[in-house]
């Protein structure tokens, strides 16, 4: 196989890039799995046996934010898709702040807040009209607090782009360009923010283009305007980013690769999915985004970059290749390495610890909406193992007959029975952890 000597100059390639500590290689923390280790086992491992000095979770964890406290790992917590339109008050955003940066940004390094993710591929008109406000708000919440250092942000998939098989020739979509991007883009200058994006070229993959799409060696994809020749379809991804921002007068705000990332496993219908493939384009990503070689339109610059994801995620609804993102598993146990172990693991990795604590429950969070919630009710009530009847008519959850009822009853049977670890209670911000049996009448909680 030819893999292996590839292998082996990648490790070699990304350590010697990454010895000068100049760039932020980072990891996206999801815990949609059940079997998860510690956060603060986490933050040990990561900081004593990584190269990782950045972490992005997709809520505002505090388990996990505490772990990472008097360490040099930078954490960027995120807003609920849910909760923008509320945070776009200014009174909202300033308890949200209070609530949930300032008990923690003096220890931890919190640099970033992601408003949302992927808001403007939902489709969901007033998450999009709220976005910019709900931005400017927490920004002032922020300043009005004294904190100066974390900035404010949002994550955009690439399909704000139109026309960039050419990447000199993207523009952001009509539509969103001079509507919701412009203002975006004058926030993001005028905070010094970036632009976060996340440019998966697995998405776009075909067998035709697996090697453009895998940093391999091929024939390229010219681009006509400037007469530059793509050998690798992450970096026309970034120019095309570029070149839509540019378009609008923007090219100075600074762009952050949020997520990408290859996942090492699929089903039988996903060939594409395979450890090969992750390490070759996990392996190049870091070299390229830490090189200093920058892109073709952007020349001699480093990328803030943060790979999806930490873990496999064993609970991910979907095929296969959902739950096989990691670069960990979660015993520590490398998937695959490119570079991002110190050093080799010489002995067992350390073991996850049993969660101990006072008995707590999760609940629906009051700015939940009925439809996020009657989303838990489905996932929760399509996993093995998980008995939904309570809730049935005739069972002794039943009533009160509504959404809320019903999905705090399957949210906190989900929560006790994966440990009630706190990230069990996620639910994509809907979630929350409380201390008071919701018990009622015949309906007893777990």
């Amino acid at each position: 196989m030819t893999t292996a000597p590839l292998y082996l100059l990648l490790v070699s390639a990304v350590a010697i890039y990454l010895s000068t500590g100049a760039s932020a290689i980072g990891v996206n923390y999801g815990t949609i799995a059940n079997n998860l280790p510690r956060p603060s086992q986490v933050a040990q491992f990561i900081t004593t046996q990584t190269i990782i000095d950045s972490v992005k979770i997709f809520d505002v964890i505090p388990d996990i934010i505490h772990a990472f406290a008097n360490t040099n790992v930078t954490v960027t917590i995120t807003v609920g898709n849910g909760d923008i339109p509320a945070l776009a008050d200014a009174r909202a955003a300033a308890q949200w702040v209070a609530a949930n940066v300032q008990p923690y940004y003096q220890e931890t390094k919190i640099n970033r807040i992601s408003v949302g993710n992927e808001i403007l591929a939902t489709g969901n008109r007033l998450w999009i009209s709220k976005l910019v406000p709900c931005m400017w708000a927490l920004h002032n919440a922020l300043v009005q607090a004294g904190i100066r250092n974390i900035q404010v942000s949002t994550p955009h998939t690439l399909g704000i782009i139109s026309n960039s098989v050419q990447p000199s020739q993207a523009r952001i979509r009509k539509g969103y360009d001079k509507v919701i991007f412009e203002p975006m883009l004058k926030f993001l200058r005028q905070t010094k923010s970036p632009l976060m994006v996340n440019p998966y070229p697995y998405f776009s993959y075909a067998p035709s283009i697996a090697d453009y799409a895998l940093f391999r060696p091929n024939r390229g994809v010219h681009d006509s305007h400037t007469n530059i020749t793509y050998y690798n379809m992450f970096d026309a991804m970034m120019d095309a980013v570029y070149s839509a921002i540019k378009a609008m007068g923007y090219a100075d705000v600074d762009i952050v690769v949020a997520e990408t990332g290859w996942p090492s496993a699929g089903d039988p219908n996903q060939p594409a999915c395979t450890v090969d493939n992750a390490i070759s384009f996990n392996g190049n990503l870091l070299k390229a985004v830490t090189s200093g070689k920058g892109t073709p339109l952007m020349p001699n610059r480093k990328f803030e970059t943060y790979i999806f994801s930490l873990f496999n995620e064993n609970l991910k609804p979907g095929q296969s290749n959902e739950r096989n993102w990691g670069l960990f598993r979660p015993d520590f146990s490398a998937v695959y390495d490119v570079g991002i172990l110190k050093n080799k693991q010489s002995r067992p990795a350390p073991r996850p610890a049993p969660v101990a604590g006072k008995k707590s429950w999760c609940v629906p969070k009051a700015s939940a909406s009925d439809q996020a919630l009657q989303a838990n009710i489905n996932y929760v009530c399509s996993q093995k193992g998980m008995d939904c009847r309570p809730i049935q008519a005739g069972g002794p959850c039943f009533g009160p007959n509504n959404v809320r009822s019903h999905a705090s009853f399957v949210m906190n049977s989900f929560y006790r029975l994966n440990g009630a670890r706190p990230f069990n209670c996620d639910f994509a911000g809907t979630g929350v952890v409380a201390n008071s049996d919701p018990s009622h009448g015949s309906c007893k909680y777990m």
